[in-house]
């Protein structure tokens, strides 16, 4: 009987731990910190797409301000462009941001 409580602890705490599947890098996980006290009040996020052979976050500061860009970086914290802002910008690196595959969302308010 104490083996199958023990087994059913760990699976338990295993459990646990997958909720926190999104898992990266220091320097993602920093700059979503920060990003969570400079951004809007409301319709803030941070989401994770496949895009030009690798992982990006996109940056989206919210409704609080008009035009205001999300700005998108790669797993190594390096701004790859914006998107949106008195633009309108749909395209990072030349490609049309379109052709990103989404993955997850990280953090939203």
């Amino acid at each position: 009987m104490r083996f199958y409580l023990i087994i059913l602890f760990c699976w338990m705490l295993l459990v646990a731990f997958q909720c926190n599947k999104y898992t990266h890098s220091q320097c993602i996980n920093s700059k979503i910190s920060s990003f969570q006290t400079q951004c809007c009040n409301e319709g803030a996020s941070v989401k994770s797409y496949l895009f030009q052979s690798g992982e990006v976050f996109c940056f989206d500061p919210g409704f609080c301000g008009g035009d205001l860009p999300a700005f998108v970086l790669n797993e190594h914290c390096d701004t790859l462009g914006f998107l949106g802002g008195i633009m309108g910008n749909t395209t990072i690196n030349g490609e049309p941001f379109s052709n990103a595959v989404y993955q997850g969302e990280l953090w939203s308010n």
